[in-house]
Formats: C-alpha cells, sequence, structure tokens
C-alpha cells in the first residue's frame, strides 16, 4: 500500500525532518550530476556510481576492515542508487508523511538520535545476513523503517490515506481509501519479512529486505529506550472504512 498523506498534525516545525529530506535530495542529484569520465585504460565510470561504491556499505570490506569501513555505515544511509529516483522518491514521501510527527513526540535531538540509531542497526543486520557481499547497501530505507515503526508505536490509529491497492474497488471505493497506521505499518514489515526469506541464499544485489527489517525492529527498541509509548496519545483516530474528505488536510 502507497501512503500519500496523514491528518496528524504537529505542534511545531520539523526541522530536522526537512533537513533529512534536504540531504537526501541534494546528495542523490549531486551523484546524478557528476560526469562520466574515461579511465587510463579506457573504460568508462560514472563518478556517482563510484560515490557510491566508495562510500556505500559493502558487508566484505566491514567485516574484513572495520577500521577502514566503519564510517560507511553512516554514510550509506544518506546515499542512492543515481539510477534509481524511484528509490529516493518513496523514501522522501515515507519521510515527509511520517517523520514530522515521531520528531513532534520525541524533539530533534532524540528523533536523530532515532533516525541514525535505526539506520546503523539496519545496515549491521543486512551487513550480517551476506557478510561476504561486494554490492554496495545504500539507501535511507532502513532508517525510515525505523520511523515508520515508532510512528506505528505512537500513532497507531492514526488516519492514513493510500492509494487503492486493488483496482477492481475503484469501482466502489474510488482511487484513495483512509486506512489506520497499524495496518499500514504492519503490511510494510510483513511484506519485507516474507520477501526477505524469500530471498535467503539467492545472488547478490537488489532490495536489502533485511535492512528495512533491522531498521524497523531498531527503531521500535531505540522508542522504547528514548521515550516510554504513552497508553493513550491526544490525537484524533481512525474510526472506520472510508474514503478521505474533502477537507484540506494540511
Amino acid at each position: 500500500m502507497l501512503p500519500l498523506r496523514d491528518e496528524l498534525r504537529t505542534e511545531r516545525v520539523p526541522w530536522v525532518n526537512y533537513g533529512l529530506i534536504a540531504v537526501n535530495i541534494l546528495v542523490y542529484f549531486g551523484e546524478r550530476l557528476l560526469p562520466v569520465v574515461q579511465l587510463d585504460d579506457g573504460r568508462r565510470i560514472s563518478l556517482g556510481d563510484a560515490i557510491v561504491h566508495t562510500y556505500g556499505l559493502v558487508p566484505a570490506h566491514l567485516w574484513g576492515s572495520p577500521g577502514d569501513s566503519a564510517h560507511t555505515i553512516f554514510t550509506s544511509m544518506f546515499l542512492h542508487d543515481p539510477a534509481s529516483l524511484s528509490h529516493l522518491g518513496a523514501n522522501m514521501l515515507f519521510l515527509w508523511i511520517f517523520g514530522d510527527n515521531v520528531e513532534d513526540a520525541l524533539g530533534g535531538f532524540r528523533y536523530l538520535l532515532l533516525y541514525l540509531g535505526a539506520g546503523l542497526l539496519a545496515a549491521l543486520t543486512q551487513a550480517a545476513i551476506a557478510p561476504g557481499s561486494l554490492v554496495p547497501i545504500v539507501g535511507a530505507s532502513g532508517a525510515i523503517s525505523g520511523v515508520l515503526a515508532a510512528y506505528g508505536a505512537l500513532y497507531p490509529q492514526s488516519p492514513v490515506t493510500v492509494l487503492n491497492p486493488v483496482l477492481p474497488l475503484w469501482l466502489i471505493f474510488g482511487p484513495l481509501l483512509v486506512l489506520p497506521a497499524w495496518l499500514i505499518i504492519a503490511e510494510y514489515f510483513i511484506g519485507n519479512l516474507v520477501r526477505g526469506i524469500l530471498t535467503i541464499g539467492a545472488r547478490e544485489g537488489g532490495i536489502a529486505f533485511f535492512a528495512h527489517l533491522g531498521g524497523f525492529v531498531g527503531g521500535l527498541l531505540l522508542l522504547r529506550a528514548i521515550r516510554p509509548i504513552p497508553a493513550r496519545a491526544n490525537y484524533e483516530k481512525w474510526s472506520q472504512w472510508r474514503r478521505p474528505s474533502a477537507k484540506r488536510l494540511r
């Protein structure tokens, strides 16, 4: 399910979340704008791809030489495949929808700790699953998975507008639906778990599903450590299956 917006308003400006989105976008387009150069041996290489291989997390390098590669655990969080705008777009959409409310609940500094901590645990989880891999791990997905987990724990009944995933049901419900956050986030976790299990033993490459899972679990653990989940949260809760209202949500 593709979320499009939520109905939770924030009480303060989420500057840290805005900053994270800006850094990811700027780094991505910086990668894309770098030229293709010709090496002395005649090969042509994109400098954007070279940055991914240099600053992305390569599990075999991390375990083989931790001192030389430990920094890539963090640099890899702000890199995306320069050939995949959809990867960046999906990540930033999720961060835009869910990150501001988590920052609102935790405060900017603790939110940043949760984001970076979830990203660290995500990277280490994927590296542990494929310790000999030479394929760079890049992307903010693991850190954002931790943000999703925190949002689901803090605001499980928050109404979220999603794109209706079943085309025939567009005739009945229309292209948009309003669902509770817990359902969307549970579907995200279960989907990654199933696909991750199916990729065990497969050839290298593709989506790092275990990074998503590691970041998700990391987000829950870090939220417990940073701020206890309240028994009741004061926010407007989802109440019924419905289409989005016509009123402006943000």
